[in-house]
């Protein structure tokens, strides 16, 4: 299964990603969908108003984001792993995304949908003042 790879900068410190990405009402605010993640290792997360599910596998601190994700109409069993790594570059993020084990036929539409779903509104939230 391919592997999706993305590095994209962002003009805000890694502890404003980290937050604006794993707390549900930031991660609502940046998507304009219902989000509801919980803030622990194991916890299940929900993003887009559902169509997005998983688990929370691993957390660092303003550094380390690695879930197990799905999209809710794929096959029963079949996760990903979305890992997202957050470095400091001066007053700037840079976040390095890998996402595991994607469907052959789904990894088009998922590399374009990172993109398009997280990173472009991610950045305008970030540029807009309204992360904390």
């Amino acid at each position: 299964m391919p592997r999706i790879h993305q590095e994209v900068t962002f003009p805000a410190s890694p502890a404003k990603v980290y937050r604006a990405l794993i707390e549900s009402a930031q991660h609502a605010a940046f998507t304009g969908s219902p989000a509801e993640i919980g803030a622990d290792e194991g916890a299940s997360f929900s993003a887009h108003g559902g169509k997005v599910v998983g688990r929370t596998l691993e957390l660092g601190p303003d550094t380390r984001i690695v879930q197990a994700w799905r999209i809710s109409d794929w096959p029963a069993g079949l996760y990903t792993i979305a890992r997202f790594e957050l470095l400091a570059e001066g007053e700037k993020t840079k976040l390095v995304f890998d996402h595991d084990g994607v469907p052959e036929a789904m990894a088009p539409h998922l590399e374009a949908g990172w993109h398009r779903m997280y990173w472009e509104p991610l950045r305008k939230y970030l540029e807009s003042g309204e992360a904390v």
